[in-house]
């Protein structure tokens, strides 16, 4: 089993969910609940970096959605081209043309959702071609996986996903609990634990971070299993600086 090493601190992963170009943040993944930040993702990707960010988590919420993402993409060449900081992108990445172009364009390592559902032979390649590269976003409400930009579920646990993706060699997931996500009412860390130690792969916990606390309580329950906490909502309603959290999950 892959796991962070005791005692390592977890990371915060600051987020920029990307609609029409713009920074976003949705409840609950809905849609039509989308909140505008900024309309500069270059700009905030360099306060993030200047609060001292080692990667940023962006989502390409119109690809996720199977819009026009041109102006998404436009962002992320852009902060590709002019920040300093390592990239793990998702959102409609669904082929493995997607996934070369990605990482040839300068992406540290690409979320991968509906593939890992639906193509689990397609998803057994990608991790042979690209290893660490390639992670896998599992997604839940209620247990049950939801793929398509959460607008599909799909008769399989997110345990079940979990025991699928480690049998074919990916070595990370992301893992939402889309009930909490965007709802700043806190994180689901339990199940997230809980999904952990029941597939041994590394974990990156997402969704309803509401406050320090929320991010105290994963250190102290992490057990070395969880590697690393992606932080969004909070951020941008400044409940607490990246600083702050960044401060907050050393052992």
């Amino acid at each position: 089993m892959i796991r962070a090493a005791q005692g390592e601190a977890i990371v915060a992963i600051p987020a920029i969910d990307l609609q029409d170009g713009r920074c976003v943040r949705l409840s609950q993944g809905r849609k039509d609940s989308a909140k505008v930040y900024d309309d500069d993702p270059v700009a905030v990707a360099r306060r993030f970096v200047t609060s001292g960010a080692r990667l940023v988590h962006i989502v390409d919420l119109d690809g996720a959605f199977g819009n026009d993402n041109s102006a998404n993409q436009n962002a992320l060449r852009n902060i590709l081209d002019q920040v300093d900081v390592s990239i793990q992108f998702g959102g409609g990445v669904r082929s493995s043309e997607d996934v070369r172009r990605l990482i040839d364009s300068g992406v540290s390592r690409v979320v991968l959702g509906t593939v890992a559902a639906e193509s689990p032979e397609r998803l057994r390649q990608l991790s042979v071609d690209y290893g660490s590269k390639v992670c896998v976003a599992i997604d839940a409400v209620n247990g049950k996986v939801l793929v398509r930009g959460w607008g599909k579920p799909i008769d399989i646990t997110s345990l079940q996903l979990a025991k699928k993706v480690a049998e074919v060699g990916v070595q990370r997931i992301v893992y939402t609990d889309t009930l909490c996500d965007g709802m700043l009412n806190g994180m689901n860390i339990e199940g997230t634990i809980a999904i952990a130690r029941q597939s041994g792969l590394r974990v990156t916990a997402s969704g309803g971070v509401s406050s320090l606390d929320d991010l105290r309580r994963l250190r102290e329950v992490n057990e070395s299993l969880v590697d690393s906490v992606i932080v969004g909502t909070a951020l941008y309603e400044k409940k607490f600086t990246l600083e702050e959290a960044i401060a907050s999950l050393q052992s």
